[in-house]
């Protein structure tokens, strides 16, 4: 059977109405196509010059696949930089080869990007948060093995998992734990009742990488009733001062560009430096997309100068 006839994008489901096997049903079969090699030609093809493989990490009860990107040469202790896809109910962080192979190759470092629970009607956003920050601190707990300098530390998400970076930046500041650098690349960072309350999710909420009805069912799936959605939403943390300097990517043609803006301003006003660029034109997920938007080269070459800086400034302690 070939790839294409395996790998073929699922119908768009009726967001409000989709049953939890339906949802289980559907990203098994989008991941499939996200991970695929025919989808390359959206999602772009690796740098050669990094050598990618999956592991597990074996935390207390579960194992955590991680996906591994590490320079072709040199068997130097390299920087750690802790990837998490984006996608909240769907995603897989093969979506984000191009990308993390070539921070890898060309910062260079080890990037560690999280398989991390996606949500479903058994599985909160709060397991997902879980997930980012076990993985941080198994990797640095390991880090002789791994290969890695724990004082080179930087966390990287997008859209979901840059919710789930910014608050393993948080967690990172609270546990004594010294990140460098955290980038945050169209971050949704409000899952409380306010996610939808902002004029980019009126302007953009029929985009056609991230709706308002794809945002809905992340709000009902990451949040169970009786639990407070402001734990999960950095947007809301009490205390947003001491974290690791913030590079905040926003698309201006996405839902939750507000998100991003409102989160630079409140890490500025607690004194935590953070450069927001925005990309205009470009659309959620761009990042993830270098085949369909051109705007995402740019932004993958000022991530890549934005970690190296951070790398070069903080390495001595």
């Amino acid at each position: 059977m070939s790839e294409s006839s395996t790998t073929q994008r699922p119908p768009v489901p009726d967001w409000s109405a989709i049953t939890p096997g339906e949802l289980v049903t559907y990203r098994e079969a989008e991941n499939r196509v996200r991970a695929s090699g025919a989808a390359r030609v959206i999602t772009g093809e690796p740098d050669p010059g990094a050598l990618i493989e999956w592991r597990d990490l074996a935390l207390p009860g579960r194992d955590l696949p991680v996906r591994v990107y590490r320079p072709v040469s040199g068997n130097d202790v390299l920087p750690l930089v802790l990837h998490v896809h984006g996608g909240g109910f769907v995603g897989t962080a093969a979506q984000c080869d191009w990308v993390n192979s070539h921070v890898a190759a060309r910062l260079p470092a080890v990037v560690v990007s999280v398989e991390h629970r996606l949500l479903d009607a058994d599985t909160p956003l709060s397991a997902a948060v879980d997930d980012g920050w076990d993985a941080l601190r198994e990797v640095l707990r390991d880090a002789e093995e791994w290969g890695v300098d724990p004082a080179r530390t930087a966390v990287f998400g997008e859209s979901c998992g840059a919710l789930i970076s910014a608050m393993a930046a948080i967690r990172a500041r609270d546990a004594g734990l010294r990140l460098l650098a955290q980038v945050l690349v169209n971050p949704a960072v409000d899952a409380t009742g306010t996610m939808l309350d902002h004029a980019s999710v009126t302007a953009y909420g029929d985009s056609p990488t991230l709706t308002v009805g794809q945002l809905e069912l992340f709000r009902r799936l990451a949040v169970p009733p009786g639990t407070d959605a402001r734990a999960v939403s950095p947007l809301y943390a009490g205390r947003l001062g001491g974290l690791a300097p913030a590079l905040v990517v926003l698309p201006t043609h996405d839902p939750v560009a507000d998100h991003g803006r409102r989160y630079a301003d409140r890490l500025r006003a607690a004194g935590t430096s953070a450069r927001l660029t925005e990309y205009p034109g470009a659309g959620h997920a761009f990042l993830s997309m270098p085949g369909v938007a051109p705007q995402a080269e740019a932004a993958r070459a000022e991530i890549l100068e934005f970690l190296r800086t951070s790398f070069a400034t903080g390495e001595i302690r």
